[in-house]
């Protein structure tokens, strides 16, 4: 995929700033596990995720984590070259859920040709605002749903994006995506088994009654 598929506002750049960007581009292959940033290290660049998945989540001080939003093909990462947003208190880690392929914008590139160009510093704008509303319908959930719903709809979008009911995922992996507690997942998922919308077994959980887990989401 070419760099300017990223980016719709492609035409609107001159051909200067185009060649900027795409001279500049570096092409890498990313093994499943790797953590691309993790707020301390260096300011890597803006991630354009070609094919595979990323998974960008905070960490408390005690160790506990959550998955703020995941990214998949033709997605961008601006908070990998968090160098260009001052403003921004939190650390954001970035790893790869899955073999990932990826184009890598130098951040400072990238700042160069957005200072020169409204279409683009409007556009990167506007990718800033969606991930901070997906933090924040992230916060809403975490704030007012109750956690068997959070745990049915976190199932149910799991199954979608890996294209079956049979999720190869361990309790303690959705605790980490859902900010939560291995027991508390454990308990909820038996419960869930004892209703029968789920049956689990070793690193396994398969959805039973995805229509029962719609309408707890609902509910």
């Amino acid at each position: 995929m070419e760099i300017s598929a990223y980016f719709p506002i492609w035409d609107r750049l001159t051909k200067q700033q185009q060649e900027k960007l795409s001279d500049s581009a570096v092409r890498r292959d990313i093994e499943k596990g790797t953590v691309l940033h993790n707020g301390s290290m260096d300011c890597l660049g803006l991630l354009l995720v070609c094919s595979g998945q990323l998974r960008a989540c905070i960490y408390s001080e005690e160790g506990r984590e959550i998955t703020i939003y995941r990214l998949f093909e033709r997605d961008i990462c601006l908070f990998s070259a968090s160098c260009m947003m001052r403003s921004i208190q939190f650390e954001v880690t970035i790893e790869a859920e899955k073999a990932t392929q990826l184009w890598i914008i130098p951040a400072q590139v990238y700042q160069e040709v957005m200072a020169e160009s409204a279409p683009l510093a409007n556009y990167t704008n506007e990718i800033m605002a969606s991930r901070f509303s997906d933090v924040m319908w992230l916060i809403e959930q975490v704030l007012w749903k109750s956690f068997d719903k959070r745990l049915a709809a976190f199932l149910l979008e799991e199954a979608a994006i890996e294209g079956t009911s049979r999720l190869k995922i361990t309790h303690e992996m959705i605790a980490n995506h859902l900010g939560s507690a291995r027991e508390v997942v454990t308990r909820m998922l038996r419960y869930f088994q004892s209703e029968g919308m789920v049956r689990l077994s070793r690193g396994t959980v398969e959805i039973m009654d995805p229509e029962q887990l719609t309408s707890l989401c609902e509910n």
